[in-house]
């Protein structure tokens, strides 16, 4: 199989089209890239950043939790930082909440800034200096550096005096792997490392957005030249069909909700995972579904799954057509995943490999992570008027 290049779009052109329609909708085009995971299973490469389980996470909310894939994503939109605006390919992430750049002052010896635009402030006549130090710990490396204050650019609109991370370190080979430059949390303030108001919040009190909710479609079709779009302020409905349905946000962190069973539907375990209901988090930040280790194992090998390395699995490909369905139940509602959403087909290797979108990481309370894999089958709305998540089958 092979994959679709990496897409790319004129930044000029790009914020040029942004400006078009309702001013306080702000629609962002995103851009699907090949991850660092599949690049490094593409070329045969170590993956162990990728396939590591963490023995000590904590369940503290004064910074994000550090995920096992959390860097290893598919889509990035384009903004701008100072003025004039300097352009960042960066990932909408609502697994976190800081915005953060590489900084002309990370030194070309680390690698990840070596090959990485980087953003000077000395160009910007915007820019204000805040000088605090910070540090952000993901499961596949840390980055670190310094708070500045600065113009961001969303779309055809400007927020104001929005406090970013300048990164002038950058550790483990999923960085150096990242087709994105930088990260743009859009998780709530409780977890933002500093204190820092996140853009999302700016771009509300500032009455950048019409309203405090934004939406995301991520297309999953690689052959596509749109790999999905993120629209601040509001609900685009041709991007899905039928109803949204809601779940309440329960901690107001992550997009964290509750889901009410996970199944496989042949009859086999209905309901025999997520017993009497299980928390999740919706995360564009991460690319595959995670659940506790023990029971995204049982799960792989009740599928037919064959262990290949450190809790990755993968599928007969001559057998897709014979897996079952999976089924999350959310607010009473079923949400299936057939084996052509949960099937991640990559070439490596000198062959085709059929690896399961199931990932197993243990997370404080048995925490599920619903990334790419799902969000790509099921258009989601993020809804901080009314803090909850919402779900609807993509169009």
């Amino acid at each position: 199989m092979k994959f679709a290049p990496v897409l790319t779009i004129s930044a000029a052109l790009l914020f040029l089209a942004l400006q078009t329609g309702d001013a306080r909708k702000l629609r962002i085009p995103l851009v699907w890239f090949s991850s660092a995971r599949r690049q490094l299973i593409e070329n045969g490469t170590p993956r162990g950043p990728f396939l590591k389980r963490p023995s000590n996470v904590s369940s503290a909310v004064a910074g994000p939790v550090p995920l096992v894939n959390y860097l290893d994503v598919q889509y990035y939109g384009l903004i701008g930082v100072g003025t004039p605006p300097q352009v960042f390919k960066v990932v909408f992430d609502t697994g976190s909440s800081n915005l953060w750049v590489p900084s002309s002052e990370c030194p070309s010896k680390v690698p990840a800034c070596a090959i990485h635009k980087k953003y000077d402030h000395t160009k910007s006549s915007t820019y204000r200096a805040d000088g605090r130090a910070f540090k952000v710990t993901y499961g596949s490396g840390d980055v670190e550096g310094f708070f500045s204050s600065d113009v961001i650019r969303v779309g055809g609109a400007y927020v104001k005096d929005q406090i970013l991370g300048e990164v002038t370190n950058e550790g483990g080979s999923a960085m150096v792997a990242a087709k994105f430059d930088g990260i743009m949390g859009l998780a709530y303030p409780s977890i933002s490392v500093g204190g820092v108001k996140p853009v999302f919040d700016n771009m509300v009190s500032q009455g950048v957005v019409a309203k405090a909710v934004f939406s995301v479609y991520l297309n999953r079709d690689e052959s596509s030249k749109v790999g999905g779009e993120i629209l601040f302020g509001g609900i685009d409905e041709k991007y899905y069909k039928g109803n949204i349905t809601y779940a309440s946000v329960t901690r107001k962190a992550y997009w964290q909700f509750h889901v009410d069973s996970l199944s496989i539907v042949d009859g086999r375990a209905d309901g025999d995972y997520c017993k009497k209901g299980c928390q999740a988090i919706a995360d564009t930040g991460t690319s595959l579904i995670t659940g506790p280790v023990e029971e995204v194992d049982r799960l792989n090998k009740e599928l037919g799954g064959i262990l290949i390395e450190a809790g990755e699995y993968m599928f007969d490909c001559e057998a897709l057509d014979s897996l079952p369905d999976i089924e999350y139940k959310i607010a009473g509602r079923g949400f299936r995943l057939t084996a052509k959403d949960y099937v991640i087909k990559v070439k490596g290797e000198g062959q085709t490999m059929c690896l399961s979108g199931f990932s197993g990481m243990d997370l404080p309370g048995g925490i599920w992570i619903l990334g790419d894999v799902f969000i790509g089958r099921f258009y989601t709305v993020f809804d901080r008027e009314k803090d909850r998540v919402g779900f609807a089958e993509s169009a």
